[in-house]
């Protein structure tokens, strides 16, 4: 876990009155973050748990079995996802600590707050990804 960085006022939501990514923005969004990362792994665990116990052996039935094996694809990339994510969670909370969260990669500027409330791990301003989009849409055009 990360450490905490203050004491948050009871009910506080950051604010573009204030100062962009002052102490209390960045704990809230620490545990913001930090709460997402315990309900992914949480969910990962439950997943993991499912797929021990399937007790795929005893299904004789060719739909059961088919059913079976899609239930576990899902699961397994459900998984995966949430291992990506949770890295992606970790690199945020690493840039909290930095002193680099809430600021965009390629331009240096601000990313929105709207924009961190939605999506605590992004990295490019709504500009930024924007471009960044266009770019790979025509790599593949």
């Amino acid at each position: 876990m990360s450490e905490k960085i203050c004491e948050l006022p009871e009910g506080y939501v950051p604010s573009t009155d204030e100062e962009f990514m002052n102490d209390f923005q960045r704990e809230y969004f620490r545990r913001k973050l930090e709460s997402w990362k315990s309900e992914l792994l949480r969910g990962n665990s439950a997943a993991i748990k499912y797929m021990q116990e399937e007790d795929k052996s005893s299904l004789t039935d060719i739909a059961d079995c088919a059913s079976a094996e899609t239930d576990l694809s899902y699961e397994i990339r459900s998984k995966e996802r949430a291992t990506k994510l949770i890295s992606k969670i970790d690199a945020a909370l690493l840039r909290i600590k930095k002193g680099t969260y809430g600021f965009c990669e390629e331009t240096g500027e601000h990313i929105d707050l709207k924009r961190l409330e939605a999506r605590p791990v992004a990295t490019l301003s709504i500009k930024a990804q924007e471009r960044h989009e266009r770019e790979e849409k025509m790599k593949k055009d």
